[in-house]
């Protein structure tokens, strides 16, 4: 949508509707940070009760539909559509129009959103990850760079050691401050090489620490259908991959505009599916039988790989073997979601999109619960760990959070990425006392 607009500037008119499936995306703040977060330019509505959703006929999210100069509706097309797909049928449509000199070209009265915000030092940072070596890795996804963070004595405290990326969208390779990427998101790390999954590029991106280098290892740039068989990464169209897990070699990709998981050689430089059928939905089975709903944050025990499943609001658990199985620990269907505590399917969560592992149980950014919640894969059992459910900004003991998306853990101290409120917060796990990440730049 946004090539569209870029090459159509000024024939085409873009009005976003959102008919929230999330409670929480039928709250007009929530859409607001959502419209800042993602860079839209255009209009957007809070369709909260479907009204315009049911006047137009519409089933599916996505629905494009298209409207004439003259105001008549052209036609709709339900689920996702590229660029591609979409470009032949708008130019038609502006030569039909032009030749009848029924264009108007006048500029429209409208300042985005975006005109009245702050400068920040963070930017909806989304993911955060720290490493043996007292380092912490910060997508700072609105501001397209990623983050290196030397972690001071009381880990409270960092000092930014380098700041990769221009802060512009772009897709570039190159150094440190040269490279470019677009709102990226998931991080791993394996030897001194960095890996990101720069969501809006469709790509995998790798920084090498040592030679400080940024190189493309997966993704075209362009946004793929479907990765049916093995294949060179280079060479493949990837599609919105939210989160990365290095283990031995192997790069582990949650696609999420695919509703698949992949993995990429690192040696030989070949990416598979490993996981998920293609089908968004939720269904547990076979490795490649079982449907995917949207995964968005990976992390491991060694023994098994887990998954944020946010479209199904589930955390699932894969086998690293290929040929094992994937189970839901909580979670229970697309359209199931709100939040509760319990044990197995009496269990609610809201969209979330962050799982990080640690002494037998799962760290889970609840993201539009505005909560962290602790799970036992074993007894599937889920609480609130820190929180209240209202959207905030508040340390201590009684911590609010606004949509967090990820988190890491390092010895006895989590870190999140509180995406909406723009910091990394850092919670004790021994006292629960939630801080603020000071950044000495």
């Amino acid at each position: 949508m946004r090539r569209l607009e870029q090459k159509y500037k000024d024939e085409l008119v873009v009005i976003g509707i959102e008919a929230g499936k999330f409670t929480a995306e039928r709250v007009t703040t929530n859409i607001r940070q959502a419209v800042l977060r993602l860079g839209i330019e255009h209009p957007v509505i809070n369709d909260r009760y479907f009204r315009i959703w049911r006047s137009f006929g519409v089933n599916a999210w996505p629905t494009l539909v298209l409207i004439d100069p003259l105001g008549h509706y052209v036609d709709s097309h339900p689920g996702e559509i590229t660029f591609e797909d979409f470009d032949p049928i708008i130019g038609r449509l502006v030569q039909t129009f032009e030749a009848r000199g029924l264009i108007n070209r006048a500029p429209l009265s409208f300042r985005p959103e975006r005109s009245n915000e702050p400068e920040r030092p963070l930017a909806f940072p989304a993911k955060v990850l720290a490493d043996e070596n007292q380092r912490l890795f910060i997508a700072d996804t609105s501001h397209h760079r990623v983050l290196i963070v030397a972690l001071e004595g009381d880990r409270t405290t960092g000092s930014v050691q380098a700041i990769v990326g221009k802060g512009e969208p772009g897709m570039i390779d190159g150094g440190l401050s040269s490279a470019q990427f677009n709102r990226p998101h998931g991080l791993t790390i394996e030897g001194n090489t960095l890996y990101v999954a720069d969501t809006e590029n469709h790509a995998i991106r790798a920084i090498d620490l040592d030679r400080r280098e940024v190189k493309t290892i997966a993704g075209t740039g362009s946004q793929g259908r479907r990765i049916t068989c093995r294949g060179q990464a280079a060479r493949a169209s990837l599609n919105s991959p939210w989160a990365v897990l290095a283990r031995s070699g192997t790069l582990y990709v949650a696609m999420a505009g695919l509703h698949q998981l992949y993995t990429i050689d690192l040696s030989v430089g070949e990416i598979a599916p490993f996981a998920g059928n293609g089908l968004e939905d939720l269904s547990d089975g076979p490795m490649r039988d079982a449907s995917l709903a949207q995964p968005s944050g990976l992390t491991t025990d060694g023994v098994s790989l887990y998954f944020a499943d946010s479209e199904s609001s589930a955390i699932r658990r894969a086998s690293l073997c290929p040929d094992g199985h994937i189970t839901t620990i909580v979670g229970t269907g697309l359209f199931d979601f709100g939040d509760r505590d319990g044990v197995g399917d009496e269990v609610r969560l809201q969209h979330p999109m962050g799982v990080a592992w640690h002494a037998g149980r799962l760290f889970v950014a609840d993201t539009y619960n505005n909560k962290i919640k602790l799970i036992d894969p074993v007894v599937r059992r889920a609480t609130t760990f820190l929180g209240t459910g209202a959207p905030g900004m508040r340390n201590g003991d009684q911590s609010l959070f606004y949509e967090p998306a990820g988190l890491t853990v390092a010895g006895d101290v989590l870190y999140i990425a509180d995406t909406n409120n723009h910091n990394i917060r850092v919670v004790e796990l021994r006292t629960r006392q939630t801080s603020t990440l000071r950044l000495r730049w």
